[in-house]
């Protein structure tokens, strides 16, 4: 019997993947949002956002300041790769 792989998501007040513990939205997590909201790229880049949102009110809760353009790099950068390509 083999076990289930375990979901990369996201460990707050940190941000950080439960899984692997790299900064959230890891690669593996990107993998499984973009397969999860294939077709949808415009709810996916809504959820980002409003976890890229949380995710600063979290590090301000926290006592830091988060470097907002890092934030949306991580959150919302990798989402061009992630559209689905047009059909002709």
């Amino acid at each position: 019997m083999t076990a289930r792989p375990r979901p990369h998501l996201p460990m707050r007040p940190a941000w950080l993947c439960r899984n692997c513990a790299a900064p959230w939205p890891c690669s593996p997590a990107q993998l499984a949002l973009a397969a999860e909201f294939y077709g949808h790229s415009i709810a996916l880049a809504f959820y980002l956002a409003a976890s890229m949102q949380e995710a600063i009110d979290d590090a301000y809760s926290l006592g830091l300041r988060p470097d907002v353009p890092a934030m949306h790099a991580r959150f919302l950068g990798w989402l061009s790769l992630a559209r689905r390509p047009r059909r002709r």
